[in-house]
């Protein structure tokens, strides 16, 4: 598993041994990055459920300015500081062992909106109606944030989250990788980076 593009190209990612972690193909990486294109630059990016890190590290070489991982276990956790070690990422990451399904209220404490957010929660557990319901509760989504969540597509997905619309759904083998607008209130605006 490498990074695709931008200035860490090339770079090698390790993921444990198994499908523990599951990360998202080079294939689909690859394009759910096409489908963002001009999106990425300047970005404040959530990775949650990060696994190796993939996709956080991914947007920072196609020039996000900020990427924040979260995942459950310090396993998966030393996995993506390795992985950020690899692509000299350091000064750009944050990382945080939590558990994504209790709550996200800890973003609240980053003084940070993140208008970039990558889901990939475990398969065939029916987590993504709960992992949206928190996100939408953290009060850490900048106003016209871009959520991209990757999913069986047995899965349902609520169809009424409130400041959330679907713009797009694609399709890969045996999973859909769905893509939201967050329109929040301007008024969070005033927390904004930068």
């Amino acid at each position: 598993m490498r990074i695709i593009a931008g200035q860490c190209k090339g770079r090698k990612l390790i993921s444990l041994p198994g499908m523990h972690t599951r990360p998202t193909s080079g294939r689909v990486r690859e394009s759910i990055f096409s489908i963002l294109s001009s999106e990425v630059p300047n970005r404040h990016v959530l990775d949650l459920f990060a696994g190796t890190g993939a996709m956080g590290l991914e947007a920072l070489s196609r020039g996000a300015v900020s990427a924040c991982f979260t995942d459950n276990t310090q396993k998966n956790l030393s996995l993506i500081r390795e992985n950020i070690r690899r692509c000299r990422q350091e000064k750009h990451c944050r990382l945080f062992c939590r558990d994504i399904l209790k709550n996200l209220y800890f973003l609240q404490a980053q003084k940070e909106l993140f208008d970039l957010v990558f889901i990939d929660p475990p398969y065939q557990q029916q987590m993504a109606g709960k992992v949206l319901e928190n996100l939408m509760h953290s009060h850490a989504l900048a106003p016209d944030a871009t959520i991209v969540l990757e999913h069986s597509r047995t899965e349902k997905i609520p169809e009424n989250i409130p400041d959330m619309k679907m713009k797009d759904q694609r399709r890969y083998g045996k999973s859909l990788v769905s893509f939201f607008t967050y329109k929040g209130s301007e008024d969070s605006s005033e927390n904004s980076p930068g």
